[in-house]
């Protein structure tokens, strides 16, 4: 089973997207870096790796999933106001 969800392989077609705003918005970068870290720290749990509780874990799910949602709207936005240029 695979854990990991990167932000890209989530969305491969907004790949150059993801990559334009990580380059050129630090807001964007930023949360994208932690989204990554919680990703990361929710597959060593679920490895057995590191141990949280059940309710430790959904709230690291729950962070990962709210992130997930903003930078998908960041992403959305930027391709809007391209597409409108």
């Amino acid at each position: 089973m695979d854990l990991h969800h990167p932000f890209v392989k989530e969305f491969p077609a907004h790949r150059e997207t993801i990559r334009s705003l990580k380059l050129a918005d630090g807001r964007f970068r930023e949360a994208f870096e932690e989204y990554h870290k919680l990703d990361d720290e929710i597959c060593r749990i679920e490895d057995d790796v590191e141990y949280a509780s059940d309710q430790q874990i959904d709230e690291l799910k729950f962070k990962r999933a709210k992130l997930k949602d903003a930078l998908y709207i960041a992403v959305q936005k930027r391709e809007a106001a391209l597409a409108n240029s």
